[in-house]
């Protein structure tokens, strides 16, 4: 099971991952395609990373828009180092 992130390691995370914030106990990022079939491909592109690492974001599209949540069940809902391994893929995924 994954390890929760310790409060210094989550403060750490703003320099790690300045795309995105925390807030209720979750790893979050807004971002914004350029157009609505480019928001479904970022999708699919997520869906398909996610599932190679066995790891599921919360994802809300809305138009152009994906608002994502990250965190890990199996160690209580919390963020740990497979949330963050996840977010940077989805960096390098929408740029």
């Amino acid at each position: 099971m994954a390890e929760p992130l310790d409060d210094d390691q989550l403060q750490a995370l703003g320099e790690r991952l300045p795309s995105w914030h925390v807030g209720d106990g979750r790893l979050i990022r807004d971002v914004e395609a350029p157009t609505f079939p480019a928001a479904i491909e970022w999708v699919v592109l997520i869906a398909e990373a996610a599932e190679s690492m066995d790891h599921h974001p919360d994802i809300d599209i809305r138009w152009r828009r994906l608002h994502l949540e990250l965190s890990t069940h199996s160690a209580g809902g919390r963020i740990t180092d497979l949330d963050v391994a996840l977010a940077e893929r989805i960096d390098a995924i929408v740029g």
